[in-house]
């Protein structure tokens, strides 16, 4: 997925940045679900993932000035928000949602069985995520879920291509050995 900011984009940058709230307020619509995305796949809970996005950009605004046009202003928000989400996990103390217990399973109508069956693969891999490390599970974010290049990896993350790389590669390796016991579980039946 390749992003090129836009003419409109980079004009609503610079009015931003001269303090217009209404072209800062066009820039979060433009970039509030791609945000709200990543904080999260991060953290695993709507409410802080919400509070987290709320977060990013008000230190997005906070921090206009430092923004440098020609650069992808998406990488430069996915950067304040996998770092507003990494803080308001650390802050919560919370690594994991009650994901299961969230789930309303009380609908008898004919396949809950497969929707139970993928609710659970999806708690299932979202716990294994969560258990990251906040560096691996950041690249990971960005790289499986978000699609990012490993180019606009290391730029959102100010970190070199080669711990990008090492970074995306422990955090698969780990993340298929804490996979690997519920296998079967995971498998998507073929009916």
């Amino acid at each position: 997925m390749v992003t090129v900011q836009t003419a409109n984009e980079a004009q609503l940058v610079t009015q931003a940045q001269n303090g217009d709230r209404n072209a800062f307020s066009e820039l979060v619509r433009l970039h509030a679900q791609g945000v709200l995305n990543v904080i999260h796949r991060m953290c695993g809970d709507v409410q802080m993932a919400e509070d987290a996005a709320q977060e990013t950009f008000i230190r997005a605004w906070q921090n206009l000035s430092s923004y440098r046009p020609g650069t992808p202003l998406r990488n430069w928000l996915y950067r304040i928000a996998v770092n507003a989400g990494t803080d308001m996990l650390r802050k919560e103390k919370r690594i994991l949602p009650d994901a299961i217990e969230d789930l309303h399973l009380t609908d008898g109508r004919p396949g809950l069985e497969s929707l139970v069956s993928q609710q659970e693969r999806t708690a299932l891999v979202q716990k294994a995520i969560l258990s990251l490390p906040d560096a691996s599970r950041a690249v990971l974010v960005l790289r499986e879920y978000e699609g990012l290049s490993y180019q606009e990896i290391s730029s959102t993350l100010d970190i070199p291509v080669g711990t990008v790389m090492s970074r995306l590669s422990y955090a698969r390796n780990l993340l298929k050995s804490k996979l690997e016991p519920h296998l079967s579980l995971l498998e998507v039946e073929h009916v």
